[in-house]
Parts: structure tokens; sequence; C-alpha cells
């Protein structure tokens, strides 16, 4: 799915610069849609490098080299993991900015994929934008929390 949605993002990308090749003279977009709707390529491309970083410090970890952290019997230990990995400032500065890269991305996303299935109706969406907004910052914030209070120590 994921590797979908950069190939259809690309494709729509290409197909709206062929639909009109010579830009505008005077450009004015926050007339009609927010910076983020308009920067959905740069924070789409700050999410497939946090993804990767995510990936090499769990899953290559976990799956293809082995765990730095294991229980007595042997077992992975991805909580030993995530303490290895967390206690850098830097990491969780990188994971954080991950996550507003993510609630920007989401914030667009969450009421433009409503519209492309068909479901754009002036009186819904605002209710949609509305839950979409709460969507957005409560996963955010949620997949923020996990790098911050392993730093912090409060998860221990």
């Amino acid at each position: 799915g994921l590797i979908m949605h950069m190939v259809q993002s690309l494709v729509l990308t290409i197909q709206n610069r062929k639909a009109r090749p010579v830009k505008y003279e005077v450009h004015n977009g926050a007339a009609n849609s927010k910076w983020y709707s308009r920067s959905m390529g740069l924070l789409g491309t700050l999410l497939l490098f946090f993804l990767i970083i995510h990936l090499a410090h769990f899953w290559v970890k976990s799956r293809i080299t082995g765990l730095p952290g294991e229980d007595a019997n042997g077992h992975e230990n991805l909580y030993a993991v995530m303490q290895e990995v967390f206690k850098n400032i830097w990491v969780v500065i990188v994971y954080v900015l991950g996550c507003i890269s993510l609630a920007y991305h989401l914030m667009h996303g969450f009421q433009s994929s409503f519209q492309t299935l068909g479901l754009n109706h002036k009186k819904y969406n605002p209710l949609i934008r509305t839950i979409g907004f709460w969507f957005s910052i409560i996963i955010s914030l949620v997949f923020a929390a996990m790098p911050i209070t392993m730093y912090l120590g409060i998860v221990k």
C-alpha cells in the first residue's frame, strides 16, 4: 500500500505538471489551500526518510541482524532495543519531527481521501475536517510519546 501510495502520488504530480506546463505568472497558493496541502511531496519525503530510519532501528535489527537486546532466555526484547535507541536525544528529536510531519501529512490526507472516494459534500466536509484534524493530532502525539517517555525515563 505504501509503495502504491508513493507511485500514485508521483503519477498524479506528473499528470498535473503536464496538464499545465507553463506555470502561473502570479500564484497565491494560500488563497485556496493550506501550506501542508501544497507541501505533501516534501512531507511525504520526510516521512519516507523517517520510515527508513525507523525500520533500520527496529525491523532490520529484529528480523535481519538479530537484536542487541535479549532477555535471559535468549528471546528478543524490543523494550531493550527501544531503551538503547531512545537514549540518544538526536534520535528522539528525529522521531518527534517525523511525527510532526505525519500530523501535517494526515491533516491533508484524511480529508483528501474522502474527496477521492467521492464523499465530498458541503454538509459533511466540516465534520470530516474536524475528525481528520483530531485524528492527525492524536495519532501523531501517541507515536511521539513513545520516544519522549523512553528518553525521559517515564517508561521503565
